[in-house]
């Protein structure tokens, strides 16, 4: 069993066994913008707007040694290609705009995009931020510059203790469809290995974590590799580690599964070792110059998303 199966299964269990349970009700603004928009609110985010019972713990931490292992479950399949890609859409590109995902057949976040009358959820955001996710994620980081300051912070001051990207900031929040999950990472480089701490507001553990923990173990693996490191230890910590109850008959099935038979090895990630320059890298739906070799799972498990 990986290392990563076994702390995320792990999780999973006592998520489910010790958990609180509590209703996940929508932020009361998200409930106001409902009863307000009438009938052009949109049927299907009324329903994930619904209140639904959730089994979640604080603030639970996992730690990998990304020299040793990549992280990504095969106790399920993993979308690889769409969380690296992912990643490239937010550090890479620095976008917003959903059609990027759309157009290299990712619709993760379709359910968040604002409309062509430049609405979402019932607020009006304003007709240029149509077809985006407004000031969020890939759109902070290109404002603050914060993946070209961070590589040239690794490249000529590799000691620095102040080597931190922010997606949150809070003068761009109402603006934004989703304020960002993962919100923090924390950069240090010891014995030449690039290492990272990777914060999270809040994880749907069977959905988001998963690609979460790869596309940054990627992304770390990127920057060592440019910036002539060679990775090191990435910490992962969740704030709200959660599982909504439509999600539980699917957890336990990955579960009864890892227990039932022999889970496949770690596979390997692989770099192009000719692209020296974080913003060449492949980003197409091909993603050349960045590959999973030997990627072995048990299969698809598939499980609802809520907004």
């Amino acid at each position: 069993m990986t290392k990563f199966d076994e702390q995320y299964l792990d999780l999973c269990r006592r998520i489910l066994e010790e958990g609180e349970i509590v209703q996940n009700n929508p932020s009361v603004a998200d409930m106001k913008l409902k009863n307000n928009a009438g009938t052009n609110f949109p049927n299907h985010l009324a329903q994930t707007l619904a209140p639904i019972t959730t089994y979640r713990l604080p603030q639970q931490v996992l730690k990998f040694d990304l020299s040793e292992e990549f992280p990504i479950l095969t106790s399920k399949h993993v979308g690889f290609k769409t969380a690296a890609l992912e990643m490239l859409w937010i550090y890479q590109v620095q976008s917003n705009k959903v059609a990027w995902l759309q157009e290299r057949g990712i619709k993760i976040w379709n359910e968040w995009e604002i409309d062509q009358k430049g609405m979402y959820l019932g607020k009006k955001f304003g007709k240029k931020w149509a077809g985006t996710i407004g000031t969020a994620y890939g759109w902070i980081v290109k404002r603050y510059q914060l993946t070209q300051g961070l590589i040239e912070t690794i490249k000529n001051d590799s000691n620095n203790r102040r080597m931190i990207m922010s997606l949150w900031q809070n003068e761009w929040l109402p603006t934004a469809a989703l304020p960002s999950c993962v919100w923090n990472t924390q950069w240090s480089v010891t014995d030449g290995r690039l290492n990272v701490i990777v914060t999270v507001r809040s994880n749907d553990v069977p959905l988001g974590m998963p690609f979460n923990v790869s596309q940054y173990a990627t992304l770390c693996c990127l920057l060592a590799h440019v910036c002539d490191l060679q990775p090191g230890q990435m910490t992962y910590v969740i704030n709200d580690a959660h599982i909504y109850e439509n999600q539980i008959g699917g957890i336990w099935r990955q579960i009864r599964m890892a227990e039932e038979q022999e889970l496949p090895p770690a596979p390997k990630l692989w770099i192009n070792p000719e692209i020296t320059d974080f913003f060449e890298f492949d980003n197409s739906k091909e993603l050349k110059d960045i590959k999973l070799i030997g990627y072995k799972n048990l299969g698809k498990i598939s499980m609802p998303v809520a907004v």
